[in-house]
């Protein structure tokens, strides 16, 4: 399992400010980040920003993700 930092997120094509990552946190349309004791952010599981992606996709094309694999 990989873990992607707030620098790895631009490569993933999300280019969205910090502070606008943590209003969609805030939210529920961001994944949540993976704290380490004391609350400061480590990273998000790639999968779980794979997911997000994947989801905006499907939201794009009108259908659900998982409507696919039925």
């Amino acid at each position: 399992m990989r873990l992607l930092g707030t620098k790895d997120l631009p490569a993933k094509g999300i280019t969205y400010s910090p502070e606008s990552i943590r209003r969609l946190i805030k939210a529920g349309q961001f994944p949540r980040p993976l704290k380490r004791p004391g609350g400061r952010l480590l990273a998000w599981p790639e999968e779980e920003i794979d997911r997000w992606i994947a989801d905006l996709i499907a939201t794009r094309d009108g259908r659900r993700r998982n409507a696919e694999a039925a």
